[in-house]
């Protein structure tokens, strides 16, 4: 874990840092309160397609938990995302999957193939990610860890969830099973932790009976849908507050520094 740059704003501080895995760098930025130093309970987030670690909702989102909630929250650049591509690369990487979202009318095919392909390597990402964060004293191993990612950060999650026994809550939406998923089916399927589930009713990417059937496959026995109309891009603002009662009510809150 090596950190390159701090800065502190608002009450929350913000450390970008890097960690290595299978010889590949992982840029990562990880937000705080302020003057935090006892151990918190952490929320990882998962960006979407074409974004990165510190796009601006995302970043709003990671500062508001850590402000209000007394969290530490970290995200990773995806494969292919932020700082370990170009944004031409980037772009064409989500115009790719878009184009073949929408010829395929939804998860599968080579959408998926593509899909579970890197989200492997995320989630070797993510567990190497978090093995680093919890070594730090503001976070430490004993606390809550929590998850949240839309789109492809359901895409990349759901996997990653499924793997990692750490984790005791999550936020997931915008993804569907589509016909061609075994793999990703049977991660949904072993996942036993409270969920929150998002669908967009009228996404132009997944047919909502997509969403509805992942959503149905989580194994767990809390599991909440919220259904929204619009878009793919569409999620309500309001839902930011949803998550938040989410993510307090299963990690707890965190410390207040004096």
């Amino acid at each position: 874990m090596k950190f390159s740059s701090e800065h502190s704003e608002g009450g929350v501080t913000e450390r970008l840092f890097e960690t290595t895995v299978a010889g590949e760098v992982v840029p990562a930025v990880v937000w705080s309160p302020g003057g935090a130093t006892s151990p918190r309970p952490l929320l990882l987030l998962g960006h979407g397609g074409s974004q990165h670690k510190g796009a601006g909702r995302l970043a709003g989102l990671a500062k508001r938990l850590a402000r209000d909630c007394g969290f530490a929250v970290a995200a990773i650049d995806a494969p292919l995302h932020g700082d370990r591509a170009t944004p031409e690369e980037s772009a064409r990487f989500f115009a790719s999957m878009r184009e073949q979202l929408q010829r395929a009318g939804g998860m599968t095919g080579e959408p998926v193939r593509t899909t579970l392909r890197y989200a492997a390597q995320a989630s070797r990402e993510w567990s190497a990610t978090l093995d680093a964060l919890q070594q730090l004293e503001f976070i430490g191993s004993g606390g809550a860890v929590g998850y949240w990612g839309l789109s492809l950060g359901s895409y990349f999650g759901i996997p990653f969830v499924a793997s990692e026994p750490r984790i005791t809550a999550a936020v997931f939406g915008l993804a569907g099973l589509g016909d061609s998923t075994p793999e990703f089916a049977e991660a949904a399927r072993s996942i036993r932790i409270p969920i929150e589930f998002m669908c967009q009713w009228d996404d132009e990417l997944l047919p909502r009976a997509d969403g509805l059937a992942l959503f149905d496959a989580f194994g767990s026995a809390e599991k909440t849908l919220h259904v929204n109309p619009g878009g793919h891009a569409g999620m309500p603002p309001f839902e930011a507050a949803s998550w938040e009662r989410f993510f307090l009510r299963h990690l707890g809150m965190g410390p207040v520094e004096r």
